[in-house]
């Protein structure tokens, strides 16, 4: 049985794009600034899939509102990959042959399929990095994703520090705190975990963009991240502070809308207080 029947049989009935629309407008998105993650299997059996839910969340968030997604590519140096890993040997060549992040081009890896409707959408602008780029759709496009410095990928020049001064929203759909990438900006702003550093190789960009000469590797001195303990920090966040989270409906899945900027601050002193020095 393949996903989408088992999802079929596992529902009452399909979710539309008109539903979803009705779902989203409950949670009041209209002229935000929102930064989503989503899980389409988490909605339901979408008919549509990933272009409706996209087309319920602009009609939701309306045409004075920007809809932004993570479209990182998983692009890194060769050295490091796990998943599987590659021989030691065969490094210097994989790294000399990868292609160069292209923003039009390079598809998103691991983000599902409908940050990869947002990115592909013709109107949308791709930040320029090319590891953890943002594509955001609307009119504050250019000032959330234009520019994306290779050494703070999720700092205080990326568009997560943007998306922080527009007071934007996130917007957890089907999915939980382990995957809120706005938790990030956190560790850069935290004391504890901002002094752990390394340095990196970032893959080059067909366009030279940023900082790195075309075709060329960059090494970049960058904060240490880690994720692990985003999902105990997110319901640390919810419980203490329920007044702040919208809950809601999105198909068959669980909506979740949060003020970036208030979650970010909690998550400083949640770092600070959990993570070791």
């Amino acid at each position: 049985m393949g996903e989408a029947e088992a999802i079929a049989r596992s529902v009452d009935g399909p979710v539309t794009r008109a539903s979803l629309t009705a779902d989203l407008a409950a949670l009041d998105l209209a002229g935000a600034t929102v930064l989503v993650h989503a899980s389409l299997s988490a909605l339901g059996w979408v008919c549509g899939g990933p272009v409706a839910v996209c087309e319920a969340l602009r009609a939701a968030i309306g045409r004075d509102g920007t809809l932004v997604v993570p479209t990182h590519t998983g692009l890194s140096d060769p050295a490091h990959w796990e998943h599987p890993p590659v021989p030691a040997a065969w490094v210097p060549t994989v790294r000399a042959a990868l292609p160069p992040f292209d923003r039009a081009l390079t598809p998103t890896r691991g983000m599902g399929a409908i940050p990869e409707v947002v990115r592909t959408h013709p109107e949308a602008l791709r930040s320029p990095h090319p590891e953890v780029s943002f594509t955001a759709l609307g009119p504050r496009a250019e000032e959330l994703c234009g520019a994306h410095p290779l050494g703070d990928r999720l700092g205080e020049r990326s568009p997560l520090a943007r998306l922080h001064d527009a007071e934007a929203l996130v917007l957890l759909l089907g999915v939980d705190h382990a995957v809120n990438t706005s938790l990030h900006l956190a560790e850069y702003r935290s004391r504890v975990v901002a002094r752990h550093r390394h340095h990196r190789l970032v893959p080059p960009c067909a366009d030279g963009g940023n900082e790195a000469p075309e075709g060329a590797w960059i090494e970049v001195s960058d904060v240490v991240l880690d994720e692990t303990d985003f999902a105990d920090l997110g319901s640390d966040y919810e419980a203490a502070h329920p007044d702040r989270l919208r809950l809601g409906r999105a198909g068959y899945g669980t909506a979740r809308v949060l003020e970036q900027r208030h979650l970010v601050g909690y998550a400083v002193g949640w770092l600070d207080r959990n993570r070791r020095p």
